[in-house]
């Protein structure tokens, strides 16, 4: 197993979330492209109806996506997410990941991809999914055995 990169990002409140202060707790990182689009709405929508069972799995989820954290915040209070969302505006944290696309639609470049990371207590990775198709989302199902086993 190896260990997972640390990193401090600011979430959609403005304060400063860092892995290291997390030891302890199994963590679920989804990078995603961009916040306002459907599959990243429908992607993040399902985590928050679902948050009971990460919760009880003692599992503190993260969305991470290249946006600013101004727009996280407007997409978390539309979505009513329950989870934070970190802004990787500088790219640094998707790349030490391999989370980051060089060519995206519409010729953007440096956009998170969607890729999901379950971390634990230790601070390793012990489940990793990263998806070069974007239309894709990862697979819950695979993610929740895995946090299961982790208790």
């Amino acid at each position: 197993m190896k260990k997972a990169p640390d990193f401090s990002l600011f979430n959609q409140s403005k304060e400063k979330v860092s892995l290291s202060d997390l030891k302890g707790q199994n963590v679920l990182l989804l990078f995603f492209p961009l916040a306002f689009t459907s599959t990243c709405t429908t992607e993040l929508c399902s985590v928050r109806d679902s948050i009971s069972f990460y919760n009880n799995a003692n599992a503190k989820v993260y969305g991470i996506s290249v946006d600013s954290l101004f727009t996280l915040g407007k997409f978390k209070e539309e979505q009513q997410l329950n989870f934070d969302l970190l802004s990787d505006f500088n790219k640094e944290v998707s790349a030490s990941y391999n989370s980051l696309y060089e060519n995206f639609v519409l010729e953007m470049e440096g956009v998170s991809k969607r890729s999901a990371f379950v971390i634990n207590k230790e601070g390793e990775i012990v489940y990793e999914e990263i998806l070069e198709d974007a239309g894709k989302i990862p697979n819950f199902e695979a993610i929740q055995e895995v946090l299961n086993s982790l208790n």
